[in-house]
């Protein structure tokens, strides 16, 4: 997951965009075909200076200006005139951040279904172990383990639904220029879209997203409802392990859990992880919501919190996950 993230794929995100869009405008007659061959042959992110990229995004405040000035260089002066060309910044970085949270959110699917499918076995080999079902805390009715395995497995399909849902809803793609009307682009600027969503293998929407920012925001949702259901499971393991109970133990290896002053301590160190990535998700959902709060065709702020929120966000819930 730091992978999908990380600055290397960022640009290559990019970069994958800048290649589809001219080989879209092409398609449609927009450009020379050979300045679309070039631009797609130079945007390999091998021969990119990532250092450079980033100190000039420092002072320009985005990546794009100087990503699109070096595949300008590598592409040659007659197609390099044809880089980026009819787009804006946001249509780039968004469509790149769809490319990564199309990843991301496959690979929580993946390690949910893998949650499952623990859970279930674990499920059928309790089936028959009794012991005490609780309320408010304290002993109740009898209950088997198996039952309360059960009971944490019974949300995740769900999960899975809303994290397929999240990824077809987040699978557009962003292309409407300066103030999304694709005004240098004319009357051939939709079919121009259409075939950019066709080469990333994207949905064309039925506008520009630009200040509409409720797709991110819902794929944030919905990981978050995933890692509510990770931390109760979290939290009635750490209370199983009290010493006075120990009904239930996390996987033992030498030294995990251990304490550097209490040689009898087994401490919940995958719970009070997951429970750790879980509170700093909760932090972040809100900023992603707060996004959605844009001013006019192309916002000032609120969307720009979401490079800083999108990736801690799934590094979190992945780290929970494999926990």
């Amino acid at each position: 997951m730091r992978a999908v993230w990380s600055a290397r794929r960022s640009v290559a995100a990019m970069l994958a965009v800048e290649a589809a869009l001219a080989r879209a405008e092409a398609r449609i007659g927009v450009i020379p075909q050979m300045a679309a061959d070039a631009i797609t042959t130079a945007a390999d992110v091998d021969r990119f200076d990532l250092d450079a990229i980033a100190a000039r995004a420092n002072v320009v405040g985005y990546p794009v200006v100087p990503l699109t000035k070096q595949l300008a260089q590598h592409a040659g002066p007659d197609a390099g005139r044809y880089v980026h060309w009819g787009a804006t910044t946001q249509d780039i970085l968004d469509t790149a951040t769809v490319l990564q949270l199309r990843e991301a959110l496959a690979l929580l699917e993946t390690d949910v279904r893998d949650t499952i499918d623990v859970l279930a076995a674990r499920a059928r080999q309790h089936r028959d172990d009794v012991m005490a079902g609780r309320t408010h805390l304290q002993h109740a009715l009898p209950v088997t383990f198996g039952y309360v395995c059960a009971l944490w497995l019974a949300p995740l399909p769900d999960h899975v639904e809303r994290l397929r849902t999240a990824r077809e809803r987040v699978r557009i793609v962003q292309f409407g220029g300066a103030v999304g009307t694709l005004a240098a682009l004319g009357a051939r600027g939709r079919d121009v879209a259409a075939a950019l969503a066709d080469e990333l293998g994207l949905r064309l929407p039925d506008a520009p997203w630009h200040a509409d920012r409720s797709a991110f925001a819902e794929a944030a949702c919905a990981v978050a409802l995933l890692c509510g259901s990770l931390a109760k499971f979290a939290t009635d393991v750490v209370l199983l392990m009290q010493t006075e109970v120990g009904e239930v133990f996390e996987p033992h290896a030498p030294g995990r859990g251990g304490s550097s002053t209490m040689p009898q301590k087994r401490n919940p160190i995958a719970s009070e992880y997951i429970l750790a990535a879980t509170r700093g998700i909760d932090a972040l959902v809100p900023l992603l919501l707060g996004a959605m709060a844009g001013d006019h065709q192309r916002s000032t702020g609120p969307w720009q919190t979401e490079p800083l929120a999108l990736p801690q966000l799934f590094v979190l819930a992945s780290a929970a996950c494999a926990r």
